[in-house]
């Protein structure tokens, strides 16, 4: 069974360039580097004058999450910097069962 991971945050329009770059150097490695990490889909939009980040992560197995994200993979992962450029996140992920992919 492949679990879904589904994480979103939001920085200020003019921090969104910095925090995307930051954000590959650090969240996008630390998934790849996971064992049981399937793919990560990394996305962002503009809202207003912020500009929303989601990840929406694949894994091979609740172990695979629990590995990322640790005893307590309902909660989101943080990263050092993430204070200096996020006005707002969600302090809870939501995961999914994938049932089908086409």
């Amino acid at each position: 069974m492949t679990v879904m991971r589904v994480w979103k945050g939001w920085t200020r329009r003019s921090d969104a360039d910095e925090y995307e770059g930051y954000m590959r150097r650090t969240g996008l490695v630390g998934y790849q580097k996971t064992e049981g990490n399937r793919g990560v889909h990394f996305t962002r939009r503009d809202v207003g004058d912020n500009t929303e980040f989601c990840f929406v992560t694949f894994w091979e197995s609740w172990d695979a999450v629990r590995a990322f994200a640790g005893d307590d993979p309902e909660r989101a992962v943080f990263y050092p910097d993430d204070d200096r450029y996020l006005v707002d996140r969600d302090w809870v992920v939501t995961h999914y069962d994938v049932v089908e992919t086409a």
